[in-house]
């Protein structure tokens, strides 16, 4: 289960970046430093998710004093890729275009991601490593992840000003309710998937039980 958990995670997270993306209204600082870079130096948002999370292991390396966690790069890998491909296929099925669906929009992303991040940060398996710096940070400053991830974001937030990310209105928003919905999800997401990994262990259990009788 705790690899589907993983996986699952990842394409929620991806899910809810997207939609952020196409809302047009400003995405996350992280994501607008690499809609940036995208437009303004080449390559896709996905690639760029990849190379960052590179320098990333990098800096989470110096600051645990420990080896690089090469296992984020997957998980960086595979969100860079889910990216690409929702950005591939939403564009086909919503084009939000006045004002009020643009903000459902975002506003539906915004959550979605903070579901994502917690369902995979769950699992404790190859954190994406602007995530894994968001809990080195909380343990460093001994505060929460609201505050963490606000200082990340505001770190970003002035990377993507100098490559002409899209920032807005939905950016301001991911600064000061990004950090609090993921620090919300979090222990609500704990409780509903060790709810179902204990279900399904009890029925695996059960199923063995009755094929393979004393």
């Amino acid at each position: 289960m705790k690899y589907i958990f993983y996986v699952l995670g990842i394409v929620i997270l991806t899910l809810g970046i997207s939609l952020t993306i196409q809302s047009d209204l400003g995405t996350s600082p992280f994501d607008a430093l690499l809609v940036g870079l995208s437009k303004n130096v080449g390559l896709s948002v996905g690639s760029w998710e990849i190379i960052i999370a590179l320098l990333l292991i990098g800096c989470n390396s110096f600051l645990k004093r420990q080896r690089p966690e090469i296992l984020g790069l997957l998980t960086a890998f595979i969100t860079g890729i889910s990216i690409d491909l929702w950005l591939y296929v939403l564009p086909h099925l919503l084009e939000p275009e006045l004002w009020y669906s643009r903000l459902v929009c975002f506003g539906v992303g915004l959550v979605v991601t903070g579901i994502g991040t917690a369902t995979y940060l769950y699992t404790n398996f190859a954190p994406i490593p602007v995530d894994r710096l968001t809990l080195i940070l909380k343990d460093l400053t001994k505060s929460n992840l609201f505050f963490s991830r606000t200082v990340i974001y505001l770190v970003f937030l002035l990377m993507a000003m100098k490559f002409n990310g899209p920032i807005g209105i939905g950016t301001l928003l991911t600064v000061c309710l990004g950090g609090l919905i993921l620090n919300g999800f979090m222990p609500l997401t704990e409780k509903v998937l060790d709810r179902i990994s204990i279900h399904s262990s009890t029925s695996l259990n059960y199923d063995k039980d009755r094929n393979h009788p004393i």
